[in-house]
């Protein structure tokens, strides 16, 4: 077995299945301790009877590691919060937080309810923002209190919260915001020995699986080894980066970026906006196409 992540503790949120449980499982590989969090929902985000992170559990357990089952609903600030604690006791502290919780309700926009953008929202973007809080004020005390950890944060975005995707923008909109989050992250919470990155994972999985021909995409556990040594000591100088990763190929994605600028002597004036907005969008690269254009 690996000793990259040896003794360190991490908690992968939605690990029951696809692409968390392959995270579950390659940390565990590299003798990560960890907390296998699942809210047992359905690809819809509906309850289910099923515990697939039991599962988890025992195969990691069966193969010589160590793991726990956390049943939070990762979007729930409190239970968020005690999922964190868990870690901490059970396991003596925490290193290593993986957000990778969603589900998806894909709808074109003028369809999409109001109910439907409320759930994908707050399963993916408050879903990612409740464990990095209390993890980050976790961090912060212990750096307080001369016992910084090499904490590593790694977020689950999307090609189509950075490139936008046809029939997902409530999707699009949440993975887009964890790509913001983890920007400010990777910022506030550098000073505490901790980093933040992103990934925007390729993967034939439940998600993808209707939405589009998964024939030919990579497995779920070809995106972890990349996870593995973010989360490493490692990786203590990459921070605040987004990273595609489809299959064998990893790309490093560029975010919003200052491009060309026209100034006027004081404030426009309307008429004059449309010909120099136009040479600015001239001389500016065109953007990538959104997914199913």
């Amino acid at each position: 077995m690996s000793k990259l992540l040896e003794g360190r503790v991490a908690i992968v949120t939605g690990a029951g299945r696809g692409i968390g449980r392959a995270h579950a499982l390659e940390l565990a590989r590299h003798g990560a301790k960890v907390v296998v969090n699942d809210y047992g929902v359905s690809l819809a985000g509906e309850g289910t009877t099923e515990t697939p992170a039991h599962d988890v559990v025992a195969e990691i357990q069966a193969r010589g590691g160590e793991a726990v089952v956390n049943g939070a609903d990762v979007a729930d600030f409190a239970a968020a919060e005690d999922m964190v604690r868990l870690a901490i006791d059970t396991f003596g502290g925490l290193d290593i937080l993986v957000n990778n919780a969603g589900f998806v309700r894909d709808r074109m926009l003028v369809n999409t309810s109001e109910e439907e953008w409320d759930a994908v929202i707050r399963v993916h973007l408050k879903g990612h923002f409740a464990p990095l809080r209390h993890a980050g004020a976790y961090w912060r005390a212990e750096a307080k209190e001369g016992r910084q950890r090499a904490a590593r944060v790694i977020n689950t975005s999307s090609g189509a919260g950075l490139q936008g995707s046809i029939g997902q923008a409530t999707y699009s909109a949440a993975k887009a915001g964890i790509a913001g989050l983890t920007l400010v992250a990777a910022a506030e919470l550098g000073r505490y020995g901790v980093t933040v990155n992103a990934i925007a994972p390729v993967a034939k999985t439940r998600m993808t699986e209707g939405a589009f021909d998964t024939s030919a995409m990579p497995l779920p556990e070809d995106n972890s080894p990349v996870v593995a040594w973010l989360a490493s000591e490692e990786a203590a100088d990459v921070t605040g980066r987004v990273i595609e990763i489809e299959g064998g190929k990893v790309t490093v994605e560029n975010g919003w970026s200052h491009g060309p600028a026209a100034t006027a002597e004081g404030r426009w004036d309307a008429s004059e906006v449309g010909p120099a907005l136009r040479k600015l969008l001239a001389e500016a690269p065109a953007p990538e196409q959104v997914y199913g254009t």
